[in-house]
């Protein structure tokens, strides 16, 4: 039964670290739930697009704006929600997260129009960034630091494998109900979830400074600004001045957080954590990690739909074998990461990542299943290697009273890596799939040709009511949208890379140290 493993009245605002086994166990529980209620809900509505757009008359734009208005509310919250549970108490700061989020879920449910949609979505993305940092940082505070490892470790693989969960209920829903289902689904998950967050364990600092409020609204205001760009880079193009305007504001605030940072006594993040090898590495490894996720996403995802012709429910079972090795690896972490260390570990996790990247190039019009699915478990391996220890990282590098702090900076890599990661990604494939298929639909009338140019989906719908002309011009937009998934996923791979070298120069390895060069390097500008 629940109940038998409930925390007692007396466990309750326990200091760090001493709370009951049974009470940990019980907090693991409600913790991973609730992140995976958070990470599900960013990607779960991708598959409800269609249907949502049929019936509420939504603009491209606004579809993507219903997506990405949570993902952007989200980011530019995690530090002050962080900030605000290390303060007041993070078990409090997780049910206002809960209580939020379950409320905005059902708003769509008895409104109707885009703009309603999309200002709902943004409601539940706030709530979303009061949950996400309270969920490991309770779990940080509750657990020894011998322990740490074990429950950071699950806790992140919970969270790896959250998007795969998304697309598996959003397909189980859709296969028998509309696209409301997905938000009774989220309001009944988010209220079982507050009612079980009563019962858990809380934490927080007695002598915490007030909340620094000049750093929250410039932090805030860097990632929203920069992140604004990053989403609209897709619709604009790169060189949009909207675009490249906002992500250097984005940009100039984050210059000016740091030096507002470096001034205050009690600051909201001890920006002289990232000149840490542990912290700066856990840091790029999931903004990178989170990168190439979703940018792998965004593309295999319409190639398994529109090219393999999967139904959103095969889709999401098609991808359900990623999760085995994510949990598998992440779980494990406390018995792998002191044999290899840090370094070897998130090397290691990138290059296969960059890896499973370059094998899906060799995809073509009549792949298999088995042809896609070795390349995604030879990514998701990557992945499992790098989850947890980037995590541990970045928990480990940061004091007890500030665990809030540093899980929202773990959360907020993550959410600025996936919407880059998504941004790169679809702004490759957009281009370079109508650069390939221009040529070819000269042969086409006009109309079809202006279609068939935007994408594969709208060249597809084209090409079923052409009669014979359909065959051939849904073959060549295939074949060009092929060229554009290998152009994408190259240039993220080789992002990848890139990172991978820069891990394995100044990560520290088993010991603990850097490698030879970099403390040589370091010492000489020591003694200059």
């Amino acid at each position: 039964m629940v109940d038998s493993f409930a925390p007692s009245d007396q466990d309750i605002d326990r200091p760090p670290g001493t709370a009951s086994a049974r009470a940990r166990i019980w907090l693991l529980a409600v913790a991973c739930l609730s992140v995976s209620l958070v990470i599900s809900s960013m990607v779960a509505l991708n598959a409800a697009l269609p249907d949502i757009a049929v019936e509420t008359s939504a603009t491209q734009s606004e579809l993507t704006w219903i997506i990405d208005g949570y993902t952007l509310v989200l980011a530019c919250l995690l530090l002050p929600a962080g900030a605000f549970g290390d303060r007041y108490g993070r078990r409090g700061a997780l049910l206002i997260g809960l209580a939020v989020f379950t409320a905005a879920s059902l708003a769509p449910i008895v409104v109707d129009g885009p703009v309603a949609l999309i200002v709902a979505r943004a409601v539940a993305g706030a709530g979303a960034a009061f949950v996400m940092p309270a969920t490991l940082s309770l779990l940080t505070a509750a657990h020894p630091k011998s322990q740490r490892n074990r429950a950071v470790g699950i806790w992140a693989g919970v969270a790896g494998s959250g998007a795969v969960v998304g697309f598996l209920v959003t397909g189980v829903l859709l296969q028998f109900w509309s696209w409301q289902s997905i938000f009774w689904a989220f309001a009944g998950a988010g209220a079982l979830l507050f009612v079980l967050a009563l019962t858990v364990t809380s934490s927080r600092d007695d002598d915490a400074a007030p909340l620094d409020w000049p750093g929250a609204v410039l932090i805030g205001a860097a990632v929203a600004i920069f992140v604004f760009g990053v989403v609209e880079a897709p619709i604009r193009g790169w060189g949009h001045p909207v675009v490249w305007g906002c992500m250097a504001a984005g940009v100039a605030c984050a210059v000016a957080f740091t030096a507002v940072e470096l001034r205050r006594r009690h600051p909201l993040l001890d920006v002289r954590l990232f000149a840490r090898p542990d912290f700066a590495t856990g840091a790029l490894g999931i903004t990178i990690l989170f990168f190439a996720n979703f940018g792998f996403f965004f593309v295999v995802i319409q190639y398994v739909q529109l090219v393999m012709g999967y139904s959103p429910l095969g889709t999401a079972l098609a991808l359900a074998p990623l999760i085995v090795p994510i949990f598998v690896l992440s779980v494990t972490t406390g018995w792998y990461l002191p044999k290899v260390g840090l370094r070897v570990a998130v090397t290691v996790g990138l290059l296969l990542i960059a890896a499973g990247l370059l094998c899906l190039r060799l995809l073509d019009l009549g792949s298999s299943y088995l042809d896609l699915a070795w390349p995604l478990l030879v990514l998701s391996t990557g992945v499992g290697l790098c989850t947890a220890p980037t995590t541990s990282a970045i928990m480990g590098a940061v004091p007890d009273e500030k665990q809030g702090v540093a899980s929202a900076v773990n959360d907020a890599t993550r959410e600025i890596g996936a919407a880059l990661g998504i941004a790169v990604a679809g702004s490759i494939l957009a281009g370079r799939y109508t650069d390939v298929l221009a040529p070819d639909l000269v042969r086409f009338p006009e109309p079809v040709r202006e279609r068939a140019a935007g994408s594969l989906a709208e060249a597809l719908s084209v090409a079923e009511r052409l009669g014979a002309q359909g065959g051939p011009l849904a073959d060549l937009a295939k074949t060009a949208f092929l060229h554009a998934m290998a152009s994408s996923v190259l240039v993220v791979a080789l992002v990848v890379v890139v990172a991978a070298a820069l891990v394995a120069f100044w990560a520290p390895g088993r010991d603990g140290r850097q490698s030879r060069l970099v403390r040589r390097r370091a010492e000489g500008r020591h003694r200059t």
